[in-house]
């Protein structure tokens, strides 16, 4: 039996359903993913209000909700299911970061995983300082590749407080990687930081030439 905020909102992406956007959406996520064809802003608008008008009221319910919406075909109950956990921090605690996990390694694609990125994860970490360093290792030394992605990637908000020892780190133990999405990664975030220290980032590409070309091309853009 689907849980009754599932049921709901379906209801209210398939009444702004367009079948000729959900195409679209489609084929640009090689056909992955089934769509109800939302834009972005006319969604996050239904979710915004949905969320206020529907709180959850325990971390129990909301990883049920989560993993019910994950289940669905539709790409936008992903992104709702990824917002909503966003929306209630409040719940958040030092077993959350389990739920985390289980969302990037489920129905994983560069646009999901980098919604959990800014929605969630770098937040997260401020909120739990103490999990930062176990668990961006463990995903950094995964064989995953969303896992190793947002081990280079979750410091993309830190600016200043970047921790730069630690993003060494993360990417010279990645550098070898054939993966696109990781040497994508990289580059975005060695280009992030050079806004904050762009002479640690031009450093350090010219101490790495085994860097992929993408890596270096991502990294120094706008230098």
């Amino acid at each position: 039996m689907a849980h009754p905020l599932i049921i709901q909102i379906n209801k209210e992406f398939a009444a702004g359903a367009n079948a000729t956007k959900a195409a679209g959406a489609k084929a640009y996520l090689l056909h992955q993913f089934e769509f109800y064809g939302l834009q972005t802003p006319e969604r996050r608008k239904i979710c915004k209000a949905f969320y206020k008008a529907n709180p959850v009221n325990n971390h129990t319910e909301l990883t049920k909700i989560i993993k019910e919406a994950f289940a669905a075909p539709e790409r936008e109950l992903h992104y709702f299911a990824i917002e909503l956990l966003a929306f209630h921090h409040k719940l958040w605690t030092n077993k959350t970061i389990t739920l985390i996990e289980w969302m990037l390694t489920h129905k994983s694609w560069w646009d999901s995983v980098d919604s959990i990125n800014s929605n969630v994860i770098g937040k997260y970490f401020i909120k739990f300082p103490a999990l930062l360093e176990p668990t961006t290792k463990k995903w950094n030394q995964s064989s995953n590749i969303w896992l190793q992605r947002m081990s280079i990637l979750f410091q993309l908000p830190y600016k200043e407080k970047t921790n730069t020892e630690l993003l060494e780190k993360y990417i010279v133990n990645r550098i070898d990687t054939n993966e696109f999405f990781v040497n994508k990664a990289i580059g975005w975030a060695l280009r992030a930081y050079a806004y904050t220290n762009k002479k640690w980032v031009i450093r350090f590409v010219k101490d790495h030439p085994q860097l992929s070309n993408l890596s270096k091309r991502e990294a120094l853009k706008h230098q």
